[in-house]
């Protein structure tokens, strides 16, 4: 089994609960999601503090740029789908326009977690239940004109999702349930083709977040076990990366090859965190990954009222 080169922590930060990254111009954005923070990571300051571009008063689970208008974002925040714009003011509190919360009205207390664009411009992204309620999670999908759809119910704790470089197939982690899910989607219109099925299981820990390289490789955070897989497009493990922090939990292919793997890890709910816990880390990866996605939305959606206050 080959391994990737050994895992080096970046910045000084170390986050509650790091999460959704994503490779951009100008360097990786990522999300500490309790405190409902997007933050950036400085490229000529690796041995520095991370920069805080946004906070929002929920938990924030993952973003994406907005094409054409810079500094806005689409955002699986809080119960729903948010909008809301970035300035050059540093932890600048940011107010959201709300698309939709559709899980305002679930049973059990549930908040929106780590999400993406597609490579046809759509945004995806999961809630799931705080407590962990077997089957209360859902996946969603954002359409160009803001509408919001629930795709998939019936999960647990979903994370990634993530897409192969033509959009066509869908990963998603169902993290308590210890499986990777994949599915085809119809890239005309975003409509799974088929039900949910099972890509690769995780033995010991739980599959948390997902980066695909250009092969259709798939990494994929094991949190709990203190390591990152990389699975060959036909779901075999071929690659084992290990850390030195317990919970690792998102995952980005960037840097001007795309093939340094970024890295974040998680602090919450350990009664001792070791010093790297909640770091973000880097390794080389051997097949690069492709640029992030977008989220494309049609004109109509920014007609009329402004996006964001």
């Amino acid at each position: 089994m080959n391994s990737p080169s050994p895992a080096e922590p970046v910045w000084s930060d170390r986050l509650d609960l790091g999460e959704g990254i994503r490779w951009l111009p100008g360097g990786p954005v990522l999300v500490d999601i309790p405190g409902g923070r997007l933050l950036r990571g400085p490229l000529g300051h690796q041995d520095g503090p991370l920069d805080e571009l946004a906070r929002l008063d929920v938990a924030l689970g993952a973003v994406a740029p907005v094409a054409g208008r810079p500094g806005q974002w689409i955002a699986a925040a809080g119960t729903g789908i948010c909008l809301f714009r970035t300035g050059h003011t540093r932890a600048r509190h940011a107010a959201p326009h709300w698309l939709a919360r559709p899980e305002d009205t679930s049973p059990v207390p549930i908040r929106m977690n780590d999400g993406t664009a597609d490579p046809h411009g759509r945004f995806w992204a999961g809630s799931m239940p705080y407590a962990a309620d077997e089957g209360a999670g859902s996946l969603y999908r954002v359409d160009h004109d803001g509408s919001v759809h629930r795709v998939f119910d019936g999960l647990t704790v979903p994370n990634g999702p993530a897409f192969r470089a033509d959009g066509t197939v869908l990963y998603l982690a169902d993290s308590a349930r210890g499986t990777i899910l994949m599915c085809r989607i119809d890239p005309r219109t975003g409509e799974p083709a088929h039900a949910p099925e099972e890509f690769a299981t995780v033995r010991a820990g739980y599959p948390d977040g997902m980066a695909v390289d250009i092969e259709g490789g798939v990494w994929s955070a094991i949190w709990g076990e203190g390591r990152v897989h990389h699975y060959r497009a036909d779901g075999t493990l071929d690659q084992v990366l290990p850390l030195p922090a317990r919970q690792p939990a998102g995952l980005c292919l960037g840097g001007a090859d795309l093939r340094t793997l970024y890295i974040t890890t998680a602090r919450t709910g350990l009664t001792a965190p070791a010093p790297a816990d909640g770091a973000v880390f880097t390794a080389r990866a051997a097949v690069p990954g492709f640029p992030t996605a977008a989220f494309r939305p049609a004109a109509a959606l920014f007609g009329g009222a402004p996006a964001c206050r």
